[in-house]
């Protein structure tokens, strides 16, 4: 029997005492041993912080985004050797393809994610703010990674997923990590971090790992740290009161275990598609991972009208599961992780049946597909239904983290809202409904004590990824009990491993600092124009100031005709009254084509094409008579990698489009992007 191995301080080590022993779900054999004793977590973390972070501190978002784009493809090369490991789990194939397929395209999603980052180390967070009169003093806000280690604490039931969702995140800021699985299933979460570490991808000290016990490590945090949490709430609320997490004031991201509901929307009657659909869908959220999900259905809402039908559905969708290993086949649902997991969800189960009825299920009645009964940790699939329950709230507050969902009716949506609600903060709920007028009264009604809700029918079905699939540009979590915290979501999660800082002084130094030109910063002289210069020459500030062009009631008709805009404003001069308009005004669009005119170099060289339009606003009336010129400046630069051997090597340069009037006042403005070809094509 192997001993698994943590990761520390650069070098794979074995705990110094006789560990765990972890155990086969299906057939109770033995597979591994572990232990983290003697391991100095303190040294662990002042090594994350010194060595991984300094590294990954001085890349650029757009380096970090390629490190991950690189691992997730070296991973999916490697993703069957992981599918054999998970099985032991428990996990059936599809429950394995959520968590390892699912966790890989979570990394290659946050590597895409470059793209709305700066080429820089840091983010120039929103839009500047003036702060004198003058315009000669400005604020602005640029965010920096923590100079901490993310330590990340997670469940049993998705050892790959849970790890990947959350270290392509701080990785990408720029922040190191110490990885801590649930020891039961750690086994997997630690050859996926064997073959990380093998493929040298990640820098030094990027990211280690504590199979066995990680009891003690908060004591070593420091206020630069960030604490993740994903399981039960009752364990997060005793580690958020940690007196290092206080005293510290260490952000601590709590993902827990919360009692998520569907609702069957009122019009959903027996026979519409939206009723086969939500059949199908909380039989999924019942089996899927032996209802070992943070986002599983717990509270199943039903329309009073259609409670017999509902029942019967389930009943027989559920009867038609094939229990056992998942290495057998013909298996549609496995096993929970342990029998301590099948013990704790027997005492729920009889905690929730008090006041309840049983539908469906129990814990002998059933036949296995391989494994052993014994000492495997099987259960059939649990249906209940619970007929009053505002009167009976055991279903509300008490959650079998299993295969076991209660159905409770409902008689208006109003009601379906409290009910939702009762269960005091989840991390998702859904509501299956082809009535639009529905789905918006129950989403805005509820959203206050959901992280996330998916409105399901029939125009989406086929592509949606279902009630318990968090995506990774969208936040996950949930206030109350689910633990208030939030997981991913794009741009907004790789914020959490970073500090906001307020930046003031003169807009040029603004400039020079966040590496964006600022409104009002001084020019530079680029020496020739800026159409000339290829993308390593071009600096932030360069500015062309072009020649004029007197605009014409000649221009105004012809614009006019050739766009086939004749709004009144531009061509019918008896309208004006009562408008803000003193004569027939040139068409924005006019003033930004005129402006290209103005500031385009035509002939060949490095600029290969504007692909985009940014912020643009017209400012300023511009009548017949008014004489306009351009103001060109680079605002920004973004690095971009080639695509292959014969791709051009070319970056993004956003330029700022300045149309003034002849009193020098702004009167249109806009961001143009632009490629531009670099000089070294290497």
């Amino acid at each position: 029997m192997q001993s698994l191995q943590n990761y520390a301080l650069g070098q794979w080590v074995n705990g110094s005492e006789q560990g765990d022993i972890l155990l086969d779900a299906s057939t109770g054999d033995p597979i591994a041993s572990v232990s983290s004793a003697g391991l100095d977590f303190g040294s662990m973390l002042a090594y994350g912080r010194t060595t991984g972070g300094k590294i990954l501190r001085k890349m650029t978002f757009q380096q970090r985004g390629l490190m991950l784009k690189s691992l997730a493809m070296y991973l999916m090369e490697r993703k069957e050797k992981y599918y054999q490991l998970s099985y032991q789990t428990g996990a059936t194939k599809i429950d394995s393809w959520i968590d390892i397929e699912g966790g890989i395209g979570n990394v290659f999603a946050n590597a895409s994610l470059r793209r709305r980052f700066p080429d820089e180390a840091f983010y120039v967070d929103g839009e500047y703010a003036p702060l004198s009169k003058m315009g000669s003093f400005i604020g602005h806000h640029i965010m920096v990674p923590k100079e901490g280690v993310a330590i990340h604490i997670n469940a049993f039931n998705f050892p790959i997923w849970g790890m990947l969702e959350k270290i392509a995140v701080n990785l990408l800021a720029g922040v190191p990590c110490v990885v801590k699985p649930a020891t039961l299933t750690s086994y997997l979460t630690e050859a996926m971090v064997k073959d990380i570490v093998a493929s040298k991808i990640l820098p030094e000290g990027s990211v280690q790992l504590i199979c066995g016990s990680a009891r003690g490590i908060l004591d070593h945090i420091e206020s630069q740290d960030v604490v993740t949490f994903t399981g039960s709430a009752s364990t997060g609320r005793m580690l958020k009161s940690h007196p290092r997490i206080i005293s510290e004031a260490v952000p601590f991201n709590m993902e827990a275990d919360s009692l998520n509901c569907s609702v069957l929307g009122l019009d959903a009657k027996p026979g519409t598609e939206e009723f086969d659909i939500f059949i199908k869908e909380i039989k999924k959220e019942i089996t899927v991972k032996c209802g070992q999900k943070c986002t599983a259905v717990r509270r199943i809402m039903v329309p009073e009208l259609y409670l017999d039908e509902v029942q019967s559905a389930l009943v027989k969708a559920l009867s038609q599961t094939t229990i056992g290993d998942p290495r057998v086949e013909g298996v549609k649902m496995g096993a929970l992780a342990g029998r301590v997991q099948l013990e704790e969800v027997k005492e729920k189960i009889s905690q929730l049946a008090r006041n309840a009825t049983m539908l469906y299920g129990g814990f002998d009645q059933f036949e296995i597909l391989g494994g052993d009964k014994e000492k495997g940790a099987f259960m059939a699939p649990v249906l209940m239904l619970q007929m009053n329950p505002f009167k009976h709230t055991e279903a509300h507050e008490i959650e079998a983290f299993g295969p076991v969902s209660t159905i409770m009716p409902y008689t208006t949506t109003d009601e379906a809202i409290e009910l939702a609600k009762m269960g005091k903060g989840s991390l998702c709920s859904s509501v299956i409904t082809n009535d639009d007028k529905i789905a918006r009264e129950y989403t805005l009604g509820a959203a206050s004590h959901h992280g996330r809700i998916l409105v399901l029918n029939r125009s989406c079905a086929k592509e949606s990824t279902g009630h318990g699939s968090p995506m990774p540009m969208l936040v996950h979590g949930g206030p109350g009990r689910a633990g208030g915290g939030e997981e991913m979501g794009g741009m907004r999660g790789v914020k959490h491993y970073m500090q906001r800082c307020a930046i003031q002084g003169s807009p040029t130094t603004i400039s020079e600092i966040t590496g964006v030109f600022q409104q009002g910063a001084k020019y530079k002289d680029p020496g020739v124009h800026l159409f000339r210069k290829h993308f390593e020459d071009l600096e932030v500030g360069e500015t062309v100031i072009t020649h004029k062009r007197t605009v014409t009631d000649s221009d105004i008709v012809n614009f006019a005709n050739v766009s086939w805009d004749h709004f009144y404003a531009h061509t019918d001069a008896t309208s004006l009254d009562g408008t803000i308009f003193e004569q027939r005004v040139a068409h924005g669009y006019f003033v930004l084509s005129a402006a290209a005119g103005l500031f385009v170099d035509p002939a060949k060289g490095p600029v290969l094409l504007n692909y985009g339009l940014e912020e643009c606003r017209f400012t300023k009336p511009v009548y017949a008579g008014m004489t306009i010129g351009v103001r060109l400046t680079v605002k920004e630069k973004v690095d971009q990698e080639k695509k292959n051997e014969e791709d051009i090597a070319k970056g993004i340069v956003k330029f700022m489009v300045d149309v003034y009037d002849e009193t020098g006042e702004t009167v249109a403005i806009a961001t143009i992007l632009t490629m531009v070809k670099k000089r070294n094509q290497a």
